[in-house]
């Protein structure tokens, strides 16, 4: 029997028919595993190796969902992107939708723990078969195009939600906006949540910059929901709004949002019309004190579906946000794994959100902080130990990808801004170790990157 690595360099010979043949046959006799590892091996990955897996235009996608024969065009999507907050939003708008009944797809990434939460329905992630089926129909474009692991996975999320005839699908930009892979739809609604400094090397060194990349998701005639204001960003958006005839709405403008109330694993959020002055409740178990902005962005969201002719009522509102984990299973944004000591996951990994972070932990009541941080390289490590408190017990780690800074340099980093600690081979390892350390009212912190988050064991233990 030829073997998977025989196949592809005879592939290259003259008989490449012959063996293209046999190699399509013996890829189509994977199961999901197998389906699984070929994507991982074929398609350079972001995640794992960083700028290197983009492509800088939009050919591939475009390709992609022509073979398909266009699926992004049968759905009504909405557009998500921004540099914080735009998982959250993205999450609770699908469950608001989910709440009034709408079927919703919901396209998310990275993901935390299985592949398939990338891509769900309803809140229940694609099935298995779809995977194998979907791999095994583009085994021969993937071969003639050479797409990447997003570029493949964007396509295979079109396919699904159109033929689930999903009311709905909710759609989170990659990296940027303007060549981001999604960037290949026509939404109903666009929504950029934020502006703040990450992916400098490919997005810009400037807030201006980043925002250019961000509207450029910006559509003719499509209304666009900007979260927050900021006076180096703002006239970006307004000018690619004027330019595409598009309406602007930003959401600090219609809503101050304020938090009422914290409890253990629960926000009480108020929201106060600016124009009719009055307010409105919402609780959230996504805790995370930076919840109050997303919010506040989200139903500036709803506001403008309902103006298109969009039914959504006040109770799958407040129902969708307050079952948002319920709903679409979000993790990861200042998630409490324990009570006693108090165990946070976050998937804060740039300075901004940093911050927001170390807000929230200044704020929470703790004896001794113990901060479990992993980074991956092309991440502003200075700019998010500089932020860090000197008082706390360092547990410092890496991700098991080629992207994630090694452990040892990032020791070295954090020694010279005098944060204390040592280095652990992985982050359960850490976790581990501060759990035996830590008493009762101590905070253990889990932060810096998504895919340490990700890589935590979740017992009921923790």
């Amino acid at each position: 029997m030829r073997t998977r690595e025989t196949i592809e360099n005879k592939a290259n010979g003259p008989h490449m028919n012959i063996f293209m043949g046999a190699k399509i046959q013996y890829l189509c006799a994977m199961d999901y595993t197998g389906c699984l590892s070929y994507l991982y091996s074929k398609l350079p990955m972001f995640s794992k190796i960083g700028a290197e897996a983009l492509k800088f235009d939009l050919d591939n996608t475009i390709a992609i969902c022509k073979s398909l024969g266009h699926p992004e065009s049968k759905i009504r999507l909405i557009h998500i992107a921004g540099t914080n907050g735009k998982g959250s939003v993205s999450h609770m708008i699908a469950s608001i939708l989910q709440e009034q009944g709408f079927k919703t797809g919901l396209y998310t990434s990275p993901h935390l723990h299985d592949f398939r939460e990338r891509i769900k329905v309803n809140g229940e992630m694609i099935p298995e078969e779809k995977i194998i089926d979907f791999t095994q129909k583009m085994i021969p474009l993937i071969d003639q195009i050479n797409p990447s692991f997003f570029e493949v996975t964007v396509g295979m999320a079109f396919e699904y939600f159109s033929q689930e005839e999903v009311d709905f699908a909710v759609i989170e930009t990659g990296l940027g906006g303007r060549l981001d892979s999604t960037n290949v739809i026509t939404p109903i609604l666009s929504v950029i949540t934020n502006i703040g400094f990450d992916h400098m090397n490919i997005l810009g060194d400037t807030l201006q910059k980043i925002a250019t990349e961000k509207a450029g998701i910006i559509k003719n005639n499509i209304p666009v929901v900007i979260g927050k204001r900021n006076i180096l960003t703002d006239d970006v958006f307004i000018r690619a709004a004027d330019e595409n005839g598009s309406e602007l709405i930003f959401a600090e403008d219609v809503y101050h949002s304020e938090i009422l109330e914290t409890q253990k694993g629960i926000l009480k959020i108020g929201l106060s019309n600016r124009t009719a002055y009055e307010q409105k409740i919402f609780t959230t178990p996504l805790a995370g004190f930076y919840q109050a902005e997303n919010i506040r962005t989200v139903l500036t969201a709803i506001d403008t579906l309902k103006q298109l002719s969009i039914s959504i009522s006040n109770t799958s509102v407040v129902n969708g946000i307050e079952k948002v984990i319920q709903n679409t299973g979000l993790m990861g944004r200042w998630e409490m794994i324990s009570e006693e000591p108090m165990i946070i996951l976050d998937v804060a990994h740039n300075p901004a959100g940093i911050e927001k972070l170390i807000d929230q932990i200044n704020q929470t009541s703790h004896n001794n902080l113990y901060i479990i941080l992993g980074l991956s390289k092309d991440k502003d490590a200075d700019g998010i130990l500089d932020l860090l408190p000197k008082n706390a017990n360092y547990g410092f780690t890496q991700a098991h990808l080629p992207r994630a800074m090694e452990t040892k340099e990032l020791v070295k980093k954090a020694e010279l801004k005098n944060l204390k600690g040592k280095g652990f081979a992985s982050v359960n390892d850490a976790l581990a170790h501060f759990k035996k350390l830590a008493m009762s009212d101590d905070l253990i912190i889990v932060c810096g990157s998504i895919f340490v988050v990700g890589e935590v064991t979740r017992q009921p233990s923790c």
